[in-house]
């Protein structure tokens, strides 16, 4: 039996789309794998059985490097995190609970602060730039760095996500060179976009890799992280926690805690500090969100 290898780059009620050296095929799962409760992901590689020219079936699922649940995509190389200055302004809390996610799943992560011509962003750069991550702000309306956002995709297989509303879809478009993703308007009345995006799908990138767009990043789920692991998906808490005088310390309140003492001296900024801490006792309560 001869089998095929592949990627899933689509995946719509129950059919697989199927990237091969030759084309595209539309594929069924195996039975086997509803038993043993296994559901392939987009950015799966696999092997296939063909059918026919244009049909086939998922026959394997090679080993993954990485996976998230929700949403669901597999072997992700980063994650681009986008948000905008104004328009909507940006949720930070929930801006720092995907990358403890991603940080979690060991995924390099990019910082794309978009709307620069509505305001600067300097302050939410400086935040993260702090905190040790690659930044680039960005101008999708004007076109201004996204050969940089580019540079930074090259032959990666990255998740881009971000609320609606931020110019996420428009960061797609400039990147793809087409008019690919629909794009939505930011309601004044709520100031945040509708979701203009109903699945997870991988599109190649001109230059080499590919991009994988989501349904708005608030779905993201953190519940899997155990709440004492939470400080390691921060990395400026990074061989500060060593400081601590209690080797059980939460970093939210305890007399003695190096992070609170960085906290106070500068060294960490509050706003992440202030969002770990609501982070970590919405998981310590088992609240879902």
């Amino acid at each position: 039996m001869e089998l095929i290898n592949g990627t899933i780059i689509k995946g719509v009620g129950g059919f697989y789309y199927i990237k091969t050296a030759g084309d595209i095929i539309e594929c069924r799962a195996r039975g086997i794998f509803r038993k043993e409760n296994i559901t392939p992901l987009v950015g799966d590689n696999v092997k296939i059985k063909l059918s026919d020219e244009k049909t086939g079936i998922i026959w394997e699922i090679l080993p993954r490097d990485n996976a998230l649940i929700r949403p669901p995509v597999a072997n992700v190389s980063q994650a681009a995190v986008v948000f905008s200055t104004e328009n909507p302004r940006p949720n930070l809390t929930v801006i720092d609970k995907f990358i403890a996610v991603c940080e979690y799943n060991k995924l390099d992560i990019l910082i794309c602060i978009n709307k620069i011509d509505l305001s600067c962003g300097r302050e939410y750069e400086k935040i993260y730039k702090d905190a040790g991550f690659d930044v680039i702000t960005l101008s999708a309306s004007e076109n201004k760095n996204i050969d940089i956002l580019c540079q930074n995709l090259k032959d990666k297989i990255t998740v881009f996500a971000g609320n609606s509303g931020v110019g996420k879809s428009s960061l797609l478009n400039a990147v793809l060179g087409e008019e690919i993703f629909k794009t939505g308007e930011v309601s004044e009345k709520v100031d945040r976009g509708r979701h203009t995006t109903r699945h997870s799908e991988l599109l190649p990138l001109p230059f080499g890799g590919y991009i994988i767009d989501t349904p708005g990043f608030s779905s993201f789920d953190i519940s899997r992280i155990p709440c004492n692991e939470l400080f390691h998906c921060f990395r400026e808490f990074d061989g500060v926690t060593e400081q601590c005088r209690f080797l059980d310390c939460s970093h939210t309140v305890e007399k003695g805690c190096g992070i609170l003492s960085a906290l106070k001296s500068g060294k960490i900024s509050k706003s992440r500090h202030d969002n770990y801490t609501f982070l970590y006792n919405e998981l310590k309560n088992g609240k879902r969100w």
